[in-house]
C-alpha cells in the first residue's frame, strides 16, 4: 500500500510536471524567435542586393538636397517622380549607388553603395525573375528617398561640381556608365551660380558656359550617359520660374553637358520632361544650413530698346505702321509673362527745340503704349524723359558692333519698353 501509494503519488507528480516543462520551452523558444527577429519579424527583401553583379554596367544616381529643393516643409518628391529611369538601371541589370549632395564641395553621402540589380543571377524561375525585378525597382526607391531626406551638410548647390563628383564614383566600370542627376539645377556656388542670372536669352547661356570652360569646372562625361532631371522644379514654398526661365535653365544645363562631351559614341546627355511631385519631410535632428535663394529674375526687367526711326518720322509721335509687327512681338511676350507690368520710356535726340523735348518725348511713350494696349498688354505706363542721359553700348534687342554716329543717333531718339515680372 505505502509503496503503491508513493508511486500512484510519483507518477502523478510527473503527469504535474509534463506540462510545466513544455510550457518553459515554449517560452524559451517563444523569447529566443522574438530576440533574433524583433518584434514583429523582419525580413529585408533589399539583402540580396548585396551580391556582386555578373552584369558590367553601372548607375549612380544623385539626389540634389539644397534648400531649393527641400523647402521648409515640402521638398520634391523624386522617389515616386523618376521611376522610368529606376526601372531602365535594373532593365539593364546595373549595379547602382545612390545618394545625396549639398554646398561647393559636392561631397556625396551614400545612401547605398554598389548594389546589384541584377534580378537574374543565381534565380533560373522566370516567376521568381519577376518578383526579384519588382523587389529591385522597390529598393531603388526606396533609396531614393533616403537620399532625398538627408540633411544638407552645408549650404548651397554646385551642380557641375555634384556632376564632376559622379563621374568619378563611376571610375572602373567596364560596361556602361549612367548618371541620373535628380536636381531643380539652381547652383548658388561654382561657375554656374545663378543668384544674379537674368534668365532671359542665348547670350547668357554663352558667357556663363565660357567661364565654365575658362575655369576648368566642367565634368569630363566622355563615355558617361547623363540624365538630368528636375530642371526648373524647386520646392513649392521656394520663388518658381516662369515657362520661358524654366526653358532657359534647360538651354543652359543642356549647353553645359555638351560642352563635357566628348566626340565619343558612349556619351549622352538628356533632360528628362519629367513633372516631380512634393512629399513632407520629417523635422530634421539638426537645423540645415541657410541656402541663398535664386529669385529668378523677377525683380529685374527685360527691356527693349527700340531706335525711334523704327517707331516714328522725324518730329513726329504717330507709330509707322511697319513698326507693328515689332510692338507685336513685344506685346506677346508681356501678355505670356505672368503678373508682368510694362513701362514704356519715350527720348529725343538733341536736334530738335529744347522747349519741345518734353513733351515729343511724352507724346512718343503714350503712342507705344496705346498700341501696347491695342494688342491686348494690360497695365502699362508711359513716361517722356525728353534728353536721354547716353545711348546704352550694348542693347539687349539692337543690332551688335560698333556704333556709327548716326546709330547713336537713332538710338538717343529711341523708345525703351521694360516689362517687370510679378
Amino acid at each position: 500500500m505505502t509503496l503503491a501509494a508513493t508511486g500512484t503519488a510519483g507518477g502523478r507528480g510527473r503527469r504535474r510536471g509534463a506540462p510545466t516543462l513544455a510550457g518553459a520551452l515554449a517560452a524559451v523558444l517563444t523569447a529566443g524567435l522574438t530576440t533574433a527577429c524583433g518584434d514583429p519579424p523582419r525580413l529585408d527583401a533589399c539583402a540580396w542586393m548585396k551580391q556582386t553583379a555578373d552584369t558590367p554596367g553601372r548607375t549612380v544616381v544623385l539626389v540634389d538636397v539644397s534648400a531649393s529643393v527641400r523647402g521648409t516643409a515640402a521638398g520634391r518628391d523624386y522617389a515616386h517622380g523618376v521611376g522610368r529611369l529606376l526601372e531602365a538601371a535594373v532593365e539593364r541589370k546595373d549595379t547602382v549607388s545612390v545618394g545625396s549632395f549639398s554646398g561647393d564641395s559636392a561631397q556625396i553621402t551614400w545612401a547605398a553603395k554598389d548594389r546589384s540589380a541584377d534580378w537574374i543571377k543565381d534565380n533560373k524561375n522566370s516567376i521568381n525573375q519577376k518578383k526579384r525585378k519588382q523587389q529591385a525597382i522597390g529598393c531603388l526607391t526606396g533609396f531614393v528617398g533616403k537620399a532625398e531626406s538627408a540633411v544638407p551638410k552645408s549650404s548651397g548647390s554646385n551642380v557641375l561640381a555634384a556632376l564632376t563628383a559622379g563621374v568619378s564614383s563611376l571610375d572602373g566600370a567596364s560596361g556602361r556608365r549612367s548618371l541620373v542627376v535628380l536636381t531643380d539645377g539652381l547652383s548658388t556656388t561654382g561657375c554656374a551660380d545663378l543668384r544674379s542670372a537674368a534668365f532671359r536669352d542665348k547670350s547668357e547661356i554663352n558667357a556663363i558656359a565660357r567661364v565654365c570652360a575658362a575655369r576648368d569646372e566642367r565634368p569630363a562625361l566622355s563615355g558617361v550617359h547623363l540624365t538630368l532631371a528636375g530642371l526648373g522644379q524647386p520646392a513649392a514654398d521656394q520663388p518658381a520660374p516662369t515657362p520661358s526661365q524654366r526653358t532657359w535653365l534647360s538651354r543652359l544645363w543642356r549647353k553645359l553637358c555638351d560642352a563635357g562631351k566628348a566626340a565619343a559614341s558612349d556619351t549622352s546627355c538628356s533632360i528628362a520632361p519629367t513633372a516631380i511631385g512634393t512629399t513632407r519631410h520629417g523635422a530634421p535632428r539638426h537645423k540645415p544650413p541657410q541656402d541663398p535663394v535664386v529669385h529668378y529674375a523677377n525683380d529685374r526687367p527685360e527691356t527693349y530698346e527700340l531706335p525711334g526711326a523704327a517707331l516714328f518720322d522725324t518730329n513726329s509721335s504717330t507709330v509707322r505702321a511697319t513698326a507693328l509687327p515689332l510692338l507685336n512681338d513685344v506685346a506677346v511676350n508681356a501678355r505670356t509673362t505672368p503678373g508682368s507690368r510694362v513701362s514704356v520710356f519715350g527720348y529725343v535726340d538733341p536736334r530738335g527745340r529744347s522747349d519741345n523735348n518734353q513733351q515729343l518725348s511724352q507724346a512718343r511713350a503714350d503712342a507705344v503704349k496705346k498700341v501696347l494696349i491695342g494688342l491686348g498688354v494690360t497695365r502699362v505706363n508711359a513716361y517722356g524723359r525728353g534728353l536721354p542721359e547716353g545711348c546704352s553700348t550694348k542693347p539687349s534687342h539692337t543690332a551688335k558692333g560698333r556704333m556709327s554716329a548716326e546709330d547713336r543717333l537713332q538710338c538717343d531718339r529711341r523708345v525703351d519698353i521694360e516689362i517687370v515680372r510679378k
